[in-house]
């Protein structure tokens, strides 16, 4: 009688792989920014009928936009693959993120006082990170759309104004197609974001200014200096800012008065110009091989008659 094999030893352990990723450094920086406490205020977990508290999966957004770059609908299987404790989440949390749940706290997000907890925030990066935000850059740019999209027409919800998708100067060179108006306006101590705003695709820029610096001012101080393009140089803009304190820098556009008039002085006047700041540029052809900065070149010798 043959003897039966002997049977196989119970698997006492057993191995999962969890990523981390570039999580933990992400949340220290997330942590800094009081993010999680700033969702928690403005998305309250008001209704138990949700599985997934509304901070936690915005947080989760703001995670993926930084490390994974997912669409919505990929969001589920983009956090399955994570330790769970990096996303802020609970075990078999992961697998309720469809996008339906996603863009219904998208919805409810759109529905807080985005405004209070935008301050919030970068009030709380401002002091974190010690950002000097005595300059502010200003500039404006179009993301262009394809397909159809009846809702985007700028109705109201919730008493607030919505972005209308519209044909407007698309800086794409794509005048075929309709757009939105990004406005964005970092600091020049290292281009951190102060302030971002969407516009209706067939806003003006120069009439993007005044609510700009309003909303800078509305974080607590009117003396920064404003930096923008030629848009700014509009009689209602600038008045606007100096009238209220404000310093601005802009470039005249070519055909103002203003330029046409130096540039018919300068054809008969010598301007007896001072240079207020030379640095190096940033191309290796400007710098000798040291790093150093190139000396500046011979003058050009002038024909007199």
């Amino acid at each position: 009688m043959a003897t039966p094999p002997p049977s196989p030893a119970p698997q006492r352990f057993g191995l999962r792989s969890q990523r981390l990723g570039c999580l933990p450094v992400v949340n220290v920086f997330l942590a800094r920014l009081g993010l999680g406490e700033h969702l928690d205020r403005y998305l309250p977990h008001d209704d138990a009928r949700l599985r997934l508290a509304p901070a936690a999966v915005i947080r989760l957004v703001v995670a993926n936009i930084a490390a994974g770059h997912l669409p919505v609908y990929a969001l589920g299987d983009w956090a399955a693959g994570y330790d769970p404790a990096v996303l802020g989440l609970g075990v078999g949390d992961a697998a309720a993120l469809n996008d339906d749940r996603v863009g219904r706290m998208l919805d409810r997000l759109f529905d807080a006082d985005r405004a209070s907890l935008i301050t919030t925030t970068v009030l709380r990066a401002i002091r974190e990170f010690d950002l000097d935000v005595t300059q502010l850059h200003n500039d404006s740019t179009t993301v262009t759309l394809t397909g159809a999209y009846p809702e985007a027409d700028g109705y109201p919800r919730g008493g607030k104004a919505t972005a209308a998708i519209r044909h407007g100067h698309n800086k794409d060179f794509r005048p075929d197609l309709k757009q939105l108006l990004l406005i964005l306006t970092v600091c020049a101590d290292g281009a951190v974001p102060i302030a971002f705003r969407v516009g209706d695709g067939n806003t003006s820029d120069d009439l993007t200014h005044i609510p700009t610096w309003d909303e800078l001012v509305a974080l607590g101080r009117a003396d920064f200096l404003y930096v923008a393009d030629s848009k700014l140089c509009s009689h209602d803009g600038m008045g606007h800012i100096a009238a209220h304190g404000g310093r601005f820098v802009t470039v005249i556009p070519h055909g103002r008065r203003e330029d046409i008039w130096f540039r018919d002085w300068a054809q008969t006047h010598a301007p007896d110009w001072v240079e207020a700041h030379r640095s190096p540029g940033t191309r290796q052809e400007t710098r000798t091989g040291s790093g150093a900065p190139s000396p500046p070149p011979p003058p050009r010798p002038t024909a007199t008659g």
